[in-house]
Protein backbone atom coordinates (compact mmCIF):
# COMPACT_ATOMS: atom_id res chain seq x y z
CA UNK A 1 0.00 0.00 0.00
CA UNK A 2 1.27 3.45 -0.71
CA UNK A 3 1.81 6.18 1.63
CA UNK A 4 -1.32 9.13 1.53
CA UNK A 5 -0.12 11.91 -0.79
CA UNK A 6 0.61 15.05 0.79
CA UNK A 7 -0.15 17.61 -2.38
CA UNK A 8 -3.70 16.64 -2.81
CA UNK A 9 -5.81 20.18 -3.50
CA UNK A 10 -8.98 20.45 -0.26
CA UNK A 11 -9.63 23.91 -1.59
CA UNK A 12 -12.58 22.39 -3.85
CA UNK A 13 -14.30 20.72 -1.01
CA UNK A 14 -15.02 24.22 1.22
CA UNK A 15 -17.85 26.15 0.11
CA UNK A 16 -16.22 28.80 -1.23
CA UNK A 17 -14.13 26.34 -3.80
CA UNK A 18 -17.13 24.83 -4.82
CA UNK A 19 -18.87 27.84 -5.77
CA UNK A 20 -15.59 29.09 -7.06
CA UNK A 21 -15.35 25.42 -9.43
CA UNK A 22 -19.23 26.08 -10.42
CA UNK A 23 -18.51 29.62 -11.40
CA UNK A 24 -15.57 28.69 -13.77
CA UNK A 25 -17.56 25.92 -14.95
CA UNK A 26 -20.54 28.45 -15.75
CA UNK A 27 -18.19 30.85 -17.52
CA UNK A 28 -16.85 28.05 -19.90
CA UNK A 29 -20.37 27.57 -21.10
CA UNK A 30 -21.42 29.53 -24.72
CA UNK A 31 -24.09 32.06 -24.74
CA UNK A 32 -26.13 29.67 -26.52
CA UNK A 33 -25.52 27.04 -23.32
CA UNK A 34 -26.42 29.69 -20.36
CA UNK A 35 -29.20 30.17 -22.56
CA UNK A 36 -30.54 26.66 -22.57
CA UNK A 37 -29.41 26.20 -19.21
CA UNK A 38 -31.76 29.10 -18.20
CA UNK A 39 -34.58 28.08 -19.77
CA UNK A 40 -34.43 24.16 -18.51
CA UNK A 41 -34.33 25.83 -15.26
CA UNK A 42 -37.49 27.80 -15.25
CA UNK A 43 -38.83 24.54 -17.25
CA UNK A 44 -38.30 22.50 -13.59
CA UNK A 45 -39.53 25.72 -11.63
CA UNK A 46 -42.81 25.12 -13.88
CA UNK A 47 -43.32 21.74 -13.38
CA UNK A 48 -42.27 21.93 -9.78
CA UNK A 49 -44.85 24.37 -9.28
CA UNK A 50 -47.42 22.51 -11.28
CA UNK A 51 -47.13 19.11 -9.07
CA UNK A 52 -46.95 21.24 -6.18
CA UNK A 53 -50.64 22.36 -7.00
CA UNK A 54 -51.77 19.11 -8.14
CA UNK A 55 -50.65 17.87 -4.59
CA UNK A 56 -52.41 20.04 -2.79
CA UNK A 57 -49.36 21.62 -1.79
CA UNK A 58 -48.35 25.01 -0.89
CA UNK A 59 -46.59 27.04 -3.30
CA UNK A 60 -45.17 30.83 -4.22
CA UNK A 61 -46.76 31.90 -7.78
CA UNK A 62 -43.96 33.35 -9.52
CA UNK A 63 -45.61 36.43 -10.92
CA UNK A 64 -47.13 37.45 -7.67
CA UNK A 65 -44.77 36.15 -5.39
CA UNK A 66 -47.24 35.62 -3.21
CA UNK A 67 -48.15 32.25 -1.39
CA UNK A 68 -51.09 30.42 -2.48
CA UNK A 69 -51.75 27.99 0.51
CA UNK A 70 -51.89 24.01 -0.04
CA UNK A 71 -55.48 22.46 0.13
CA UNK A 72 -53.57 19.09 1.82
CA UNK A 73 -54.63 17.89 4.92
CA UNK A 74 -51.35 17.83 7.00
CA UNK A 75 -51.16 15.44 10.40
CA UNK A 76 -49.90 16.92 13.13
CA UNK A 77 -49.87 13.73 15.39
CA UNK A 78 -49.32 10.28 15.00
CA UNK A 79 -52.08 8.10 14.11
CA UNK A 80 -53.38 6.27 17.35
CA UNK A 81 -51.94 2.66 17.79
CA UNK A 82 -55.86 1.14 17.54
CA UNK A 83 -56.10 2.34 14.08
CA UNK A 84 -53.49 -1.01 12.45
CA UNK A 85 -54.01 -2.27 9.92
CA UNK A 86 -54.65 -6.08 10.69
CA UNK A 87 -52.51 -9.05 9.41
CA UNK A 88 -54.34 -11.33 6.51
CA UNK A 89 -53.42 -14.55 7.16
Amino acid sequence: MSAPEDNIDWSPTTWEGSRRAQLRDWMKLSLTEKWQAVEEMADLARETIERRRQQGLPYIYPFTRELVPGRAVVREEPPDSSTKAQDIT
